[in-house]
């Protein structure tokens, strides 16, 4: 009369299985209540039996029903770890997400070990204390044989618990960068740059320096080196890194960048410049921008780093670099060249105001210049140019009025080719004429898109688009 009621628990374990199977791992809330549901329907049916997971089976002359008593009281165990631990892993996710992973698989391997021996010993009736014992010697050869697993193990834990990092963040795990995957009871899988995933093992990790790049507080530092020949004075070189920081203006104003001699060869000094950004995505931006201005800064301070094609004045090869002058012919350059006037300027000075009509085209050699706009209320920072970009083209174009303000940052000197030459050579060539146009048009609608507070993207050159059109 008894086998019907151990048929239907037998019937509840199976039941279990194929809801767990089908509802899947998104819908866990309904998966831990219909476990709790059946566990306890199948708890139920064993009392109903007769059956308790605390004694053995009341049947040991009957050899089928005790062995299906006996299977079942060990499965009842292992059910209840089971749903224990299913419940336990839903209180966790809810509480500290998916970082709790590590402390559920623990604590869920604990709780299974209980209840093994809490079957052996009261179902199996086995003595307990010795199986300890023996269990115990086993560990300590167990333990031995699986020392480095059992390391990473527990540095989970102490990663788990004191949480130097946690899922999604981008952290440095000596010297390995990259995005946080999964943190597992073994290691921390990170995403790298290059798309390939590193495997850390904890033990390594809860030894190793661990730089946390999302805990910046919305800071992240970003820094460019390069080497300029020894025989270049050292002042000379920081003062033309010192313009190219200034003309960064994606560095964060409130922590101010630096300059500095990282080494000395016998053939090269190492520089680095040092910064900081808002954001981490736009740190290779930056950087190329940095290292483009850099360069471009000690070009026209007179560094060098091997022998110049051409033994060109600044002025030429400032029409040479000039992307606007490009369409004209060689010798149309060398004309303008010869015929262009230097101007030198100091820091805060206004080299072009708002509403000033331009009697001349301006190329930058040396220093930054700070281009603001009015945004309808007050005067806004636009961007910042450097050496080898132009001025007042509205102005040789069609006697226009500027639209925003010149204003240097640092001292400099500027070249300044006059309307009236350009004027000429405008006639003569149109392909000139099309190229001052669009620029023209590309700061105009820069200067839009700053008015309604849309961010243009760094290019990967380093310059802004409206300031890279020269």
């Amino acid at each position: 009369m008894y086998t019907h009621p151990l048929l239907l628990a037998g019937v509840l374990i199976l039941l279990d299985l194929i809801l767990w199977q089908c509802l899947g791992p998104l819908r866990r809330s309904l998966r831990t209540v219909l476990r709790v549901l059946v566990f306890s329907l199948f708890c139920w049916v064993m009392l109903t039996a007769g059956l308790s997971p605390l004694q053995p089976p009341p049947w040991p002359d009957e050899a089928v029903l005790n062995l299906l008593a006996t299977v079942l009281g060990i499965a009842w165990w292992l059910f209840a770890a089971r749903t224990v631990t299913v419940i336990l892993g839903h209180g966790l996710s809810a509480r500290v997400g998916q970082s709790a992973r590590l402390l559920h698989d623990v604590l869920g391997a604990v709780i299974f070990l209980v209840a093994i021996v809490g079957a052996a010993a009261y179902v199996l009736q086995l003595p307990v204390k010795g199986l300890l014992a023996t269990s115990g010697a086993m560990a300590i050869v167990f333990g031995l044989a699986v020392q480095s697993t059992l390391s990473d193990v527990f540095s989970g834990i102490v990663i788990n618990t004191t949480k130097p990092y946690q899922l999604d963040d981008w952290i440095s795990i000596d010297g390995v960068e990259g995005k946080v995957l999964e943190i597992d009871w073994r290691s921390t899988h990170l995403q790298t740059e290059s798309g390939s995933v590193a495997v850390v093992p904890n033990a390594l990790a809860a030894k190793a320096r661990i730089l946390n790049h999302s805990r910046a507080g919305g800071v992240h530092g970003v820094s460019v080196s390069l080497a300029v020949p020894s025989a270049v004075a050292p002042r000379m070189v920081l003062d033309a890194l010192e313009k190219a920081l200034q003309g960064t203006q994606a560095l964060l104003p409130g922590h101010a960048p630096k300059v500095c001699v990282k080494s000395s060869q016998l053939e090269f000094n190492e520089y680095e410049l040092k910064g900081f950004v808002a954001s981490r995505s736009a740190r290779s931006s930056v950087r190329n921008l940095m290292f483009d201005l850099a360069h471009r800064h000690l070009e026209a301070a007179g560094v060098t780093w091997g022998v110049a094609p051409h033994a060109w004045s600044r002025q030429r090869q400032l029409l040479e670099e000039a992307r606007v002058m490009r369409s004209l012919s060689v010798e149309e350059r060398d004309r303008l060249a010869e015929a262009m006037t230097a101007v030198d300027f100091q820091a805060n000075q206004v080299l072009l105001a708002f509403d000033e009509i331009a009697d001349g085209l301006l190329i930058i050699a040396t220093g930054v210049v700070s281009v603001a706009i009015h945004d309808g209320e007050r005067v806004v920072e636009a961007g910042r140019m450097g050496p080898g970009e132009v001025m007042g083209e509205e102005g040789i174009l069609a006697e226009g009025r500027s639209r925003g303000q010149f204003r240097s940052l640092t001292s400099g000197r500027l070249f300044r080719i006059e309307k009236s030459l350009l004027g000429a050579q405008l006639q003569h060539s149109s392909d000139l004429l099309l190229a001052l146009d669009k620029l023209q048009h590309q700061r105009e609608g820069i200067r839009e898109a700053v008015v309604l507070k849309k961010p243009q993207p760094i290019k990967k050159t380093g310059l802004l688009r409206w300031l890279q059109n020269k």
